[in-house]
């Protein structure tokens, strides 16, 4: 999983590849709880997309662009647009459900 700023995201979204972005801060104790989940999916679902962090206290305004409200938000990207998003997702399993219903899979 990579950690991006907005330059990195905007770049990243539009790179051809679909993106799972992670709305999160090192303050949300839910949010590190499901990163061993998110790398998970990152091995499973490597081919079909890449997988990034977004510290919303280094890009507020990022955060903001995308109408962040609460933590931690997945947002699905592909070509550029937002396919979808969940907050709070359960477990891997939600995880896995969340990206195989938007993309297709």
């Amino acid at each position: 999983m990579k950690h991006l700023n907005k330059e990195q995201f905007m770049e990243e979204i539009n790179s051809g590849k679909a993106v799972l972005a992670e709305f999160w801060a090192p303050w949300c104790v839910y949010c590190r709880r499901i990163v061993p989940a998110l790398k998970q999916i990152d091995a499973q679902f490597a081919e079909e997309l890449s997988i990034v962090q977004i510290n919303i206290d280094e890009e507020p305004a990022l955060a903001d662009q995308e109408k962040i409200q609460v933590i931690p938000t997945l947002v699905l990207y592909q070509n550029g647009e937002r396919l979808a998003s969940v907050v709070n997702p359960g477990s891997k399993a939600a995880i896995a459900e969340f990206i195989q219903e938007n993309l297709g899979l």
